[in-house]
């Protein structure tokens, strides 16, 4: 299993170490590329899975399971599904080779007491390697935390000095019943990206409510990197799904310009923009302290936010581009739970109503 069927078959079959790599060519009988079917002379057969479609795997039963790059899939739960069909022969195993990014899952299997953990640094690949290759990668990133991550085999669950902490995360993502939400906003950090193949920064779109328990909910991160026309559709489809009040954007990046694309997307959107006064850090703190707080609740697992989360410290962003997803939570969240943001609307949901606008759709 890799992130991707393509990832399974391109890496793990056909690359350069590869099973056709490493297995001599008398011991395979076929290799059905279009079918992801690996059969040996011996009758040991393996079989092509993509992480990306968890549900495939009910129903296959295994010996053995070799799970690539494991922190890179987007749905975590491919995991237990594989465990489920892993129970033929006397003691079947997995074998898990990723990039050791702190993400919930790999945390977890490393501290598990039946895994036999190894690690395999970059310098102990030399040989295999482009010398000039390798000796940018040490200029660039030797003694820089993702150094550590890439290069050294490290799992750094904490960023010193970081406003949240993995176990902070952990515990907002504990499952909670969820209440009604007595408040629902859209919070947009724009960027100047014009599409998909541009370089910049994403728009960060975040979904955050507040129940009529008293707790800030995170319901979505639909943190886009599209057109202005594209992620202004992003925002309101999320404004409608969820049934928000209102949708709120952050002006300093383009004025007026984060209005018109919000409006031209839907007209009667309720829309406010807010104005960052402090720095990232300074805005991020109070939120942060919700969360130490237990105030906090993530409805589902944000793997991408999250990360950029633990990589915010008092002194500044740590990680690499702008954290615009984070941007997004933290107006959010200020909004619903700190008293701020408090302009008056330009248009309610009533008002939109009364003005003949479609009613949101229930979900």
């Amino acid at each position: 299993m890799a992130p991707t069927y393509a990832d399974a078959r391109d890496t793990c079959v056909e690359g350069e170490s590869g099973l056709l790599g490493v297995l001599p060519s008398e011991a395979v009988e076929t290799w059905n590329r279009s079918l992801g079917e690996l059969i040996l002379v011996n009758g040991s057969r393996y079989k092509l899975f993509s992480a990306d479609e968890p549900d495939r795997l009910r129903g296959p039963q295994h010996h053995r399971a070799w799970c690539d790059e494991l922190a890179a899939w987007t749905k975590p739960d491919a995991w237990d599904q594989m465990l489920f069909g892993l129970r033929l022969g006397e003691h079947p195993q997995v074998v898990v080779t990723t990039t050791p990014k702190p993400v919930p899952l790999v945390r977890r299997i490393a501290k598990d007491a039946r895994t036999r953990l190894t690690r395999g640094r970059t310098l102990d690949n030399a040989a295999n390697l482009a010398p000039s290759a390798l000796e940018q990668l040490q200029a660039r990133y030797a003694g820089t935390r993702l150094g550590r991550q890439e290069l050294e085999a490290e799992i750094l669950d904490d960023v010193p000095g970081a406003l949240w902490t993995r176990a902070m995360i952990d515990d907002a993502l504990r499952p909670v019943d969820r209440p009604d939400m007595a408040r629902v906003v859209v919070a947009v950090d724009p960027s100047g990206t014009k599409g998909d193949s541009d370089a910049g920064d994403s728009i960060g779109i975040v979904v955050a409510g507040k129940g009529r328990d008293g707790r800030a909910y995170v319901l979505a991160d639909r943190t886009c990197k599209l057109s202005p026309n594209g992620w202004g559709r992003r925002a309101v489809e999320a404004y409608n799904e969820f049934e928000a009040d209102k949708i709120i954007a952050e002006r300093n990046f383009g004025g007026a310009m984060v209005e018109h694309v919000i409006r031209t997307a839907d007209p009667y959107a309720p829309y406010e923009e807010v104005v960052a006064s402090r720095g990232k850090s300074v805005r991020a703190e109070p939120v942060a302290a919700l969360y130490e707080q237990g105030r906090v609740s993530h409805v589902v697992h944000l793997p991408d936010l999250e990360d950029q989360m633990c990589q915010m410290a008092g002194d500044g962003y740590l990680g690499e581009g702008s954290p615009d997803r984070l941007d997004a939570l933290v107006w959010a969240l200020s909004h619903l739970m700190l008293g701020e943001v408090q302009r008056p609307l330009i248009v309610t949901r009533d008002q939109a109503a009364a003005f003949g606008a479609p009613r949101a759709r229930r979900f």
